[in-house]
């Protein structure tokens, strides 16, 4: 089974913490062990798993990823958003979480999170569930 998570973005970058809905999907499947895949089809967002318990992790995060690909850099790609490409590429558009008991299974201080890099938009998160 697999659904689509519509993510609104408010930002230009935005770290949006997903787990509840992703977990939402989990239960609906019913299954009680297999794998959670989850993709992005947006070649300027991406998805992540870290440390969801103090906001400040994810503003370091933003933070480090500007100063390795800043905003503006004398890019060649005509729209301007070529940082948002390199840094969608970085962080990737996909993440495998396992599930067991009908619950994904992350770490103490860990979440999913949807990376905005070119917002504010109106995006889609895949999510499937698998069985054993």
């Amino acid at each position: 089974m697999w659904e689509k998570l519509d993510i609104i973005t408010n930002n230009h970058v935005e770290f949006k913490d997903v787990t509840g809905e992703v977990q939402q999907v989990v239960t609906r499947s019913r299954l009680p062990t297999g794998m959670c895949y989850l993709y992005v089809p947006h070649t300027t967002a991406a998805v992540l798993i870290n440390e969801n318990a103090d906001p400040d992790v994810m503003a370091d995060i933003a933070a480090g990823l500007e100063r390795a690909v800043p905003f503006a850099a004398g890019y060649r790609h005509v729209e301007g958003n070529s940082a948002a490409h390199i840094k969608s590429v970085l962080v990737g558009q996909n993440a495998t979480l396992f599930i067991e008991n009908s619950r994904l299974v992350l770490g103490t201080w860990q979440g999913i999170f949807f990376a905005e890099f070119d917002g504010p938009r109106r995006r889609q998160l895949y999510v499937k569930i698998t069985g054993d």
